[in-house]
């Protein structure tokens, strides 16, 4: 099966020159790439689309065009060019409402790259071939197994946030890349059903969780225990109360001993607090 269908090739083009431009302008980068608040508050919601072809680096750009390489020829032909520019569109934003959702009190979270898109097409595959093999660490295991994994890891990359990795993203992109499929090929329902119900399982199963635990978004840890409050905006308040009460605390400080009375540290706090 080609490698590349003429859409595939349109976006790899338009993926590495955008890409290309935000690394030697970061004004450009920055202008067009996801950030909650610009979103959220500023209306520009052209951002959950064109952040998806900008990269932070060459590695990270790489990476992304491989993985682009290897699954979008497939998906093309079956699709056809219309579908497909559909599939990888519908990923692409979906991924990133899914991660403003996640983020959304965080005004400062920012992210950039086609992986939402791209797992989308990844999950499209493994719905659209049953005896796909996918490589992983050098080994090759079944696409609904691997489907499965791809979405525990995300799951777990969501809640533990112990790297700079968009797994929102990716675990959004994914879904709706599946359930497009799905959804221009309903018989998928009956002819591949083992991958979809490896995939959508664990996912329902985090999605189930995190309605019963929001607090694990900011605790990290799905089965840890709770604390007092119960919801991320709970949370997210008592933060706020927090952060008002250190920033009284300070000004009331300089009005008394004056700014020289602050400590190195406190300086710093302050300066954050009163952004």
């Amino acid at each position: 099966m080609p490698d590349f269908g003429i859409i595939g090739l349109a976006i790899v083009l338009a993926i590495f020159f955008v890409s290309y431009k935000g690394f030697k302008d970061p004004a450009y980068l920055d202008r067009y790439a996801f950030r909650v608040a610009d979103i959220s508050h500023g209306r520009q919601y052209y951002r959950l689309l064109t952040s998806g072809f900008l990269h932070t680096g060459w590695r990270h750009l790489v990476l992304n065009l491989l993985t682009f390489y290897f699954f979008s020829g497939s998906v093309e032909v079956m699709l056809g060019y219309r579908n497909f520019l559909l599939l990888y569109g519908a990923s692409l934003v979906g991924g990133n409402l899914f991660s403003l959702l996640l983020h959304r009190h965080e005004e400062d979270y920012s992210a950039v790259g086609a992986s939402g898109a791209i797992s989308g097409l990844v999950f499209a595959a493994i719905t659209l071939y049953p005896g796909i093999e996918v490589g992983m660490l050098g080994l090759f295991v079944p696409g609904w197994l691997y489907g499965m994994l791809y979405v525990v890891i995300s799951a777990y990359g969501i809640t533990a946030r112990r790297d700079n990795i968009g797994h929102d993203a990716h675990l959004g992109g994914g879904l709706v890349g599946l359930l497009v499929v799905v959804c221009l090929q309903p018989e998928l329902l009956r002819t591949n059903y083992l991958p979809i119900i490896a995939i959508l399982a664990p996912a329902l199963g985090f999605f189930y969780l995190l309605i019963k635990r929001p607090e694990a978004l900011v605790l990290g840890n799905l089965f840890g225990r709770s604390p007092a409050y119960q919801t991320v905006d709970d949370k997210y308040y008592a933060q706020q109360r927090q952060q008002e009460q250190d920033l009284d605390y300070l000004l009331d400080k300089i009005s008394h001993k004056g700014l020289d009375s602050l400590s190195t540290k406190e300086k710093a706090k302050l300066e954050k607090l009163s952004r």
